[in-house]
């Protein structure tokens, strides 16, 4: 049944005001986000250019990409709760310097092994700084407009990161050379590392339990498995050996880590939480959006250069368009999350999303395509933005403080599997087709299924009706 919301619409549409304070500290955490999300994708124009200069095979290539992913990915549920534990400020500035000082040794690199140590550490400090970044806002900005809003310009600038990184790429290597690449990430590092200490609180557990040393074996080693092997099944398919090897080994610890975690007293994961309804199916929810976008624009990237022949500055620009209406959706999707709820615009995200997806179907080989897959690619960004934001709130609305760090490096961790695992799954049925724009169209066709059959289920699973407004705690079961 419908519930009348006359009296209380205002008041979830009202913008909240930060104090100079706050405004400093977002500053602080979204940079140090914007840092990361650039560090996926600033290096990859780059990679023949770096391969050359260093002397690295183009199969060696691949572990440019993969030295960053197996630490960032692989430590991060670890990491948020050693900042549960320890303290997250204190973490966070560890990350911050070491990423720092691995962006200084990229820059310099001499050789392929100081290069890959460099792009090592560099994960290791992300996966240090994400998921402390990330609760040490949930938990700075109390639940409801305030939180929405630090929430929504953080997911913004981490979409907007992604986008900003591909275009910036190609600048600065023609420009300046590849080693500009990696020295933009040292100018961040130098810039949000003084003015920390002085504005991020320290936060913490109350108490002090052990740390779960078991589960943080497995589920680290688990996934920094699982990464391998997606990460290297995208350039070599999952019919090598070590590919199947680590998949294997991957689940098998996957599988380990879930027994561990239900015999023991202070688990690393909480399963119980992992059984709420808001944290399974927001998620799920987050996987999909993020897993099958990045997908959309990798195909989109071989297909505009490739099929219609595009330069790499010109496919820039239509990534620069998505970028800009990312921005824009960053804006307003508080504002939408406010008046329909968190778990209804996580929906219909989905489906808007899927839907667009679905238009880039009438791409062909004449060059009005290219306004076909400037506008559906930038309109499905401004969807996956809002699925972002709403997710991200669906998550880690109703946990408490002390759980706050767990309950985020969840969703961290959904992030850097979601933007793993697309490209290898689907990416590779591109590559592979005889026909490039044959590929692509198989490729957007299973994408667009899988996002709308992902908006049935987590419909279904968070329990969205339509016409309703949630009223129910979002923490519930």
């Amino acid at each position: 049944m419908a519930i009348d919301t006359t009296d209380t619409l205002p008041d979830a549409l009202d913008t909240p005001r930060l104090s100079t304070r706050d405004k400093l500290v977002l500053f602080v955490l979204c940079a140090a986000q914007f840092m990361v999300a650039l560090d996926f994708s600033v290096l990859n124009v780059a990679l023949p250019v770096l391969g050359t200069d260093l002397g690295m095979s183009r199969s060696a290539l691949q572990w440019a990409v993969t030295a960053f992913a197996l630490p960032s990915g692989g430590f991060l549920l670890l990491f948020g709760r050693v900042g549960d534990l320890f303290g997250r400020r204190r973490l966070f500035l560890a990350g911050l310097a070491l990423f720092g000082a691995a962006s200084v040794l990229a820059t310099l690199a001499w050789d392929p092994a100081s290069f890959l140590t460099g792009r090592a550490l560099q994960g290791l400090g992300a996966a240090a700084i994400v998921p402390t970044g990330m609760s040490l806002l949930t938990t700075t900005f109390p639940e409801g407009p305030a939180r929405d809003r630090a929430l929504g310009i953080s997911g913004t600038l981490l979409s907007l990161g992604f986008t900003v990184g591909m275009v910036a790429g190609g600048t600065l290597t023609d420009t300046f050379g590849w080693r500009s690449t990696m020295g933009l990430l040292s100018l961040f590092a130098l810039i949000v590392l003084p003015l920390a200490p002085g504005l991020l609180p320290e936060s913490r557990t109350p108490d002090r339990p052990r740390l779960d040393v078991p589960g943080a074996v497995t589920v680290t080693g688990a996934l920094l498995a699982l990464i391998y092997a997606l990460s290297t099944a995208a350039d070599h398919s999952f019919g090598r050996a070590d590919v199947v090897i680590t998949l294997i080994a991957g689940l098998l610890l996957l599988a380990a880590f879930v027994t561990v975690e239900s015999r023991t007293a202070q688990p690393l994961v909480s399963l119980p939480m992992l059984r709420r309804r808001t944290v399974a199916w927001g998620n799920l929810g987050g996987l999909v959006t993020f897993s099958m976008m990045s997908t959309v624009v990798f195909v989109l990237t071989l297909y505009l250069q490739e099929v219609l022949h595009l330069s790499a500055f010109e496919t820039g620009l239509v990534f620069g368009v998505q970028g800009v209406l990312s921005a824009v959706a960053g804006v307003y999707a508080p504002r939408v999350i406010g008046r329909y709820g968190p778990r209804r615009t996580l929906v219909g995200s989905l489906v808007g999303q899927g839907a667009l997806i679905a238009a880039l179907l009438g791409l062909g080989t004449g060059h009005w395509s290219v306004w076909l897959a400037t506008a559906a690619v930038s309109l499905a960004s401004m969807c996956h933005l809002g699925a972002i934001i709403s997710y991200g709130i669906t998550v880690t609305s109703g946990v408490p403080d002390e759980e706050q760090g767990l309950a985020t490096g969840l969703v961290t961790s959904t992030q850097q599997v979601g933007i793993t695992v697309g490209i290898p799954l689907l990416g590779v049925l591109a590559t592979t087709s005889p026909d490039l724009l044959t590929g692509v169209h198989t490729v957007l066709a299973l994408d667009a299924v899988l996002v709308l059959a992902a908006a049935v289920l987590v419909a279904v699973g968070l329990r969205v009706r339509s016409g309703a407004v949630e009223t129910q705690p979002l923490g519930a079961r």
